[in-house]
């Protein structure tokens, strides 16, 4: 006699081995990883056994594209199937450029759109901001402009625009108004964490939580994950082709070095140091790619 047929369904919470996925119910239903280790995370597009309470993941089917955060040991997944990363940058506080520069090689990587999203677009000190994020402008990565202090319904409304028909997520520094743009995307948001919190049987320990809210009055799968407490990326897993093939305008080079597997260092004839050399290629940009190559190498220094 066979079981209870499997149900499709899709993470929307994620924490330990404590899931709630939606199954197309009314209510986001329990649910917890088979045996001991918990490889599914939000975003996941799972098959669950519904014969018990929770209910059982029973397969996690193929992701699309996954993204990794960066602790003092590991990278490990935490997202998947995304079809949008908006990276938020401000002029206040001090903008980390580093977090940007990493937030676009993970999702480039990944073969996951990108824009870039300058809140507080009214304070002066913006124009200096402007002029730091033209080398990523120049690589392809669009600027969204708003205010989500001053104009919160315009800055909403504009994100919501970018959103429409996709999963996206939010990644900024402390500080740039990620929350802020979160809340107004997502009206009632601290509540629905809340009811997550306890649907999760976690507590306050859920404030590191990645959660999947679905965006209401736009196309059918609009959705926003948010991963509070994110800092940084996980990059380890890449190889060095892929680091190359992750910054878009080292990725256009690559193919005209002298050598196929020039690495853009010191190797004569290389097309990317040349670039940097002519002005064509920002030395910002290319000091990233050199930090980022350094950790995959293992390398205690890297030579320019």
């Amino acid at each position: 006699m066979s079981g209870p047929a499997l149900q499709p369904a899709r993470i929307v919470a994620a924490f330990g081995r404590s899931y709630l996925a939606d199954a197309g119910e009314q209510a986001a239903l329990p649910c917890v990883a088979r045996g001991k280790r918990s490889e599914a995370v939000c975003g996941d597009q799972v098959l669950l056994r519904l014969g018990q309470d929770p209910a059982v993941i029973e397969s996690i089917l193929p992701r699309r594209n996954a993204l990794w955060r960066q602790d003092a040991w590991r990278s490990k997944m935490f997202a998947a199937n995304l079809d949008l990363v908006l990276v938020v940058t401000a002029s206040e506080p001090t903008p980390n450029l580093e977090l940007v520069g990493r937030a676009l090689i993970a999702a480039q990587a990944e073969g996951i759109p990108s824009a870039l999203v300058l809140n507080k677009c009214e304070l002066p000190s913006a124009a200096r901001l402007r002029e730091q994020l033209q080398p990523l402008q120049a690589a392809g990565y669009p600027l969204i402009e708003l205010s989500a202090k001053q104009a919160p319904e315009q800055a909403a409304q504009t994100l919501r625009s970018w959103l429409d028909g996709r999963t996206g997520m939010l990644i900024g520094a402390s500080g740039v108004g990620k929350s802020t743009l979160a809340n107004a995307l997502v009206p009632g948001l601290r509540a629905q964490t809340q009811t997550i919190s306890a649907a999760l049987n976690a507590g306050r320990h859920t404030t590191t939580a990645t959660r999947l809210y679905p965006l209401h009055g736009l196309q059918p799968h609009s959705a926003l994950l948010d991963s509070p407490g994110f800092q940084a990326f996980g990059l380890n897993q890449l190889s060095v082709s892929q680091l190359q093939h992750a910054l878009p305008e080292i990725a256009r080079l690559n193919g005209d070095c002298r050598f196929n597997n020039c690495t853009h260092r010191q190797e004569p004839g290389c097309a990317v140091r040349s670039a940097v050399d002519s002005g064509q290629l920002s030395p910002s940009r290319y000091a990233l790619y050199l930090r980022v190559l350094q950790e995959l190498l293992g390398e205690s220094s890297v030579k320019v």
